[in-house]
């Protein structure tokens, strides 16, 4: 097992061999040196295009008069919203677990953020028509927005995303380590995301964790995988894939036990179970993010065991599509609320076990998705396809507080790419851009101003603008 490239592996196993399982954990305190400069991004993509002009509303009462009336029945009620501390902006009602991070200084929204070229003005979209020169290609499309925030690219046919690139240009020891399934945001050109399946799944080769190979067939069977594995490749990638499988192989062996616990069970950590009680029941995490944000934790906690002091993760949620009935029968709990109520508390959770690791300043934790809503409802009680929106970032060490420039709340307005009376829907030109709010995170990262360069591609097109400041 390439022994000569894992000493502190190979050294942990041979430890957690001679004191059982379980010693992962215990062993995380030994290595003080690492998390005195240990660095972890975690991206929470939002699929569908997640409704901003309803995750962050004006309040001040000239802003919100403008917003209720177009919002119409999709308005959230004035009363209901979450103030964030004396600002004129609060969270939907569904978030308000996330209140008193932004009163403690943890909080920050990022205003009208998405993909650009370069800055971009409503005279210069409407000129830049059809030759995309300014202008993102298939705007208002899925699964090309997608790929653009997730690769921080204007091509829509990017094979690389930009946390991917980000591992190999800052030259991090393991790859984005997902939680949320192989999303684009982790490939690189020599590496697909580690991808971890959720608390209570096996991880590791199918029919060969340590169980399976006391029967002989499938001891042999992986003999000849790690015999291929050790192989020298003969090109590149060749080598690089086989390095991925050794690796891979590694790490499934030590993190197979981790991963597949779940809260309660022997060894779980109990500070991350106490952080994530209020979405544990029967001894399970009960949703979505909040399953993958729990192993999160848990892989930040050994985080040694990973490699190197930086790290970035990738999670998710769908379901952001409102096209219709996006408020239900109530715009306060209806089917936004719902998505914004998963996200808000797993958020909380997660900072909550962070605190108690003793990481809450060492990651820094923000969400991504297709694009923003329009302003406008439809016709069907729902939004559609927009730009720009607002984002969220959380951590010890952001900035709390507003950043960017909040869009004028007119349709057919200086922030609405429409004009003729059809296309007046709200569908915001952005202020900042996915380049630099990538910038901004991996600034904190340690990136120089060349590795920025080099894994966002557009970042020059902005001048000295590089960080958007909330960290």
């Amino acid at each position: 097992m390439s022994h000569h490239h894992h000493p502190a592996l190979s050294r942990r196993k041979a430890l957690a061999g001679a004191l059982g399982l379980g010693t992962l954990a215990a062993l995380a305190p030994l290595r003080p040196a690492l998390a005195a400069d240990f660095k972890a991004l975690v991206c929470v993509f939002l699929y569908g295009g997640n409704d901003g002009m309803n995750t962050v509303v004006p309040m001040d009462s000239s802003r919100y008069a403008d917003y209720a009336r177009v919002r119409a029945a999709l308005a959230l009620p004035q009363g209901s919203l979450g103030r964030l501390g004396a600002t004129d902006f609060g969270l939907h009602p569904a978030l308000a677990a996330l209140n008193p991070l932004y009163a403690a200084g943890k909080l920050a929204v990022q205003f009208n953020v998405g993909p650009l070229v370069a800055p971009l003005t409503k005279a210069q979209y409407r000129a830049d028509a059809g030759q995309a020169v300014l202008t993102p290609p298939s705007l208002f499309s899925h699964s090309d927005q997608q790929v653009l925030w997730e690769s921080a690219s204007s091509d829509a046919q990017s094979r690389t995303g930009w946390g991917g690139r980000s591992t190999l240009a800052l030259g991090m020891a393991s790859p984005v380590i997902s939680v949320g399934g192989n999303g684009h945001f982790g490939l690189s050109e020599l590496a697909v995301p580690l991808v971890l399946p959720g608390p209570g799944e096996g991880f590791g080769a199918a029919g060969l964790a340590a169980a399976d190979i006391t029967w002989r067939p499938n001891a042999l069977k992986l003999d000849a995988i790690k015999a291929l594995a050790e192989h020298s490749g003969d090109t590149d990638l060749a080598g690089a894939f086989q390095k991925q499988q050794r690796d891979a192989m590694a790490l499934s062996e030590q993190l197979g036990p981790l991963v597949k616990r779940k809260p309660g069970e022997a060894g779980s950590n109990s500070a991350i179970d106490a952080a994530f009680a209020p979405l544990i029941a029967n001894g399970n995490v009960t949703t979505r993010l909040g399953k993958q944000l729990y192993q999160a934790a848990k892989l930040l906690e050994v985080r040694a065991t990973l490699g190197g002091t930086r790290q970035i993760y990738f999670a998710q949620m769908g379901g952001f599509d409102t096209h219709g009935g996006q408020a239900g029968s109530d715009v306060v709990s209806g089917l936004h609320a719902t998505l914004l109520k998963e996200l808000g508390d797993a958020l909380a959770c997660f900072q909550a076990a962070l605190a108690a690791l003793g990481l809450a300043e060492s990651v820094t934790t923000f969400t991504q998705s297709d694009f923003g809503r329009t302003f406008k409802p439809n016709n069907s009680g729902g939004t559609d396809h927009a730009w720009g929106s607002h984002h969220l970032v959380l951590g010890g060490a952001v900035k709390g507080g507003l950043y960017g420039k909040y869009p004028a709340l007119a349709l057919g307005g200086p922030d609405d790419v429409g004009v003729d009376s059809w296309e007046q829907q709200g569908r915001w030109i952005p202020t900042s851009s996915v380049d630099q709010y990538a910038a901004t995170l991996l600034g904190w990262m340690g990136a120089s101003a060349g590795q920025l360069n080099t894994v966002l591609p557009n970042l020059a097109n902005f001048g000295s603008a590089r960080s958007l400041g909330f960290l």
